[in-house]
């Protein structure tokens, strides 16, 4: 497993406090600057993660008609 370092801003709106990742478009809420880092880590790994698909992806195969028209 690899290790990125990001920088983040941390402010706060009424009640919450909202951590954002400057490097890439993820951000994240908690109740304390604390919590929102670690909700910003989170959702950062989740980001980060290679996709896996629900389903398994369906094989088909097809015929084309191919040369010159």
């Amino acid at each position: 497993m690899q290790e990125k370092q990001l920088t983040a801003v941390v402010w706060q709106e009424d009640d919450w406090f909202i951590a954002q990742a400057l490097e890439v478009d993820v951000a994240s809420q908690g109740e304390s600057p604390n919590v929102a880092l670690g909700n910003l880590a989170e959702a950062l790994e989740l980001h980060f993660a290679p996709p896996r698909p629900t389903a398994l992806p369906a094989i088909h195969h097809l015929r084309v008609k191919v040369g010159a028209a």
